[in-house]
């Protein structure tokens, strides 16, 4: 016999709300968007020597690097508007903002190849517990509440072998037996 289900997607962007600020992020993340955005950032820490969980410990210039890439990874799960709004970093020259950019490094390299420019951020400002927050919120989103990939203890617990039995009754052997058979 066949079977038929139904498949239902996401069109309606989900909406962070911060003060008077509706940010909007994608309805759905396709493919290995999430995942890509999200190794990033892990790749970032990585290459910083920083532990997520020990942020006490960790240089301010080192913790700022964090907290750009946290941002980076969240625009990349926005709409465009909010994620220019949220995320961007000015090139500016003589007072004037020449170009805008999605991360910091594009905005440096542009700025190289001017004279006396300088980068500036133009992003969203927020208390590092609110970045916190969203993007326990995206993995909630997008990776199914628990972090795609490392070696966290979020991970799910490993099935059984197969044929290994388990300690429940079975409901054949819950009911009545007939005795004598």
């Amino acid at each position: 016999m066949s079977q038929r289900r139904q498949f239902t997607l996401n069109t309606e962007p989900h909406v962070a709300e911060i003060g008077s600020t509706e940010l909007l992020f994608q309805p759905e993340v396709m493919g290995a968007q999430f995942l890509d955005a999200y190794e990033d950032l892990q790749q970032t820490q990585k290459q910083l020597g920083v532990d997520m969980n020990d942020l006490a410990r960790v240089e301010p210039e080192k913790l700022r690097s964090i907290v750009r890439s946290l941002r980076v990874f969240l625009a990349r799960l926005m709409l465009p508007e909010s994620a220019e709004q949220f995320a961007r970093w000015d090139v500016v020259q003589a007072g004037e903002v020449v170009e805008s950019f999605g991360t910091p490094e594009e905005a440096v390299e542009h700025a190289d190849g001017l004279e006396d420019a300088a980068v500036v951020d133009a992003g969203m400002q927020l208390p590092d517990r609110v970045l916190v927050e969203l993007l326990e919120w995206a993995v909630e989103l997008y990776g199914g509440g628990q972090r795609p990939t490392g070696s966290s203890g979020g991970s799910a617990a490993a099935s059984p072998p197969p044929g290994t039995r388990g300690r429940a009754a079975s409901p054949s052997k819950a009911s009545t037996r007939a005795r004598g058979r």
